[in-house]
């Protein structure tokens, strides 16, 4: 499925009571599961759960917890690090990173959680396409967080007393740590070592969502 044709089906969702989108069973998982929400939704769509390295032809969905009025409560996970860390290290171009073909094109979907969840709904959503004159900014940034976190984590192996990578942060992007027991230390090929003793993932912060909202109503 292309970005742009779910996001027209999303647009017919977008309000709507989630009592009455999902089933009472769908439901119970979405207050189980907070990572359900973005699944169902997935599945509203007619897009098949899968490891896909994009979750559409040409672009990535990411959900939001956000009030009413779109505010974010949360970060935003973008993809964890652990298999393309020496790519980080040697800071390969940010065109050519996994990290692009991740964020290059995204469907954003706040999604209210104010209340009970049978209330939450999704609000309307943002298409970010970094190849459009309007998010040419947004673009620079993002590259701009890129090579900045690269240089953070190279230099917390080599200067930091544990000789681990920590969390970094740009304007918008952050690596921070993502694992849950038993935990899955991160392991260098150019160090021929171990640089951390648990994943790490690339996140959008909160400032992210605030920009975007402003980029899109210009």
């Amino acid at each position: 499925m292309k970005l742009q044709e779910a996001c027209e089906k999303l647009n017919s969702l977008v309000g709507v009571r989630f009592d009455e989108l999902f089933s009472p069973s769908d439901m119970e998982m979405i207050v189980i599961n907070k990572g359900r929400t973005g699944q169902l939704l997935e599945l509203a769509l007619g897009l098949n759960l899968s490891s896909s390295r994009l979750d559409f032809e040409d672009g990535e969905l990411k959900t939001n917890k956000c009030d009413a009025n779109g505010n974010p409560k949360e970060t935003i996970f973008i993809t964890q690090i652990s298999r393309i860390i020496d790519e980080l290290i040697q800071q390969r171009p940010f065109e050519e990173t996994h990290l692009y073909e991740k964020i290059s094109n995204i469907l954003y979907v706040p999604v209210c959680k104010d209340g009970d969840p049978r209330s939450w709904m999704f609000l309307p959503s943002i298409n970010i396409n970094l190849n459009l004159p309007k998010f040419r900014t947004l673009r620079e940034i993002w590259e701009d967080d890129y090579y900045s976190i690269c240089r953070q984590l190279k230099e917390h192996i080599e200067t930091s007393t544990d000789g681990f990578i920590h969390t970094s942060n740009g304007k918008h992007i952050q690596v921070r740590s993502k694992d849950s027991k038993p935990y899955n230390p991160i392991y260098s090929n150019i160090y021929e070592r171990y640089i951390s003793d648990k994943n790490h993932a690339f996140y959008f912060q909160r400032q992210f969502v605030y920009d975007i909202k402003r980029l899109n109503n210009m």
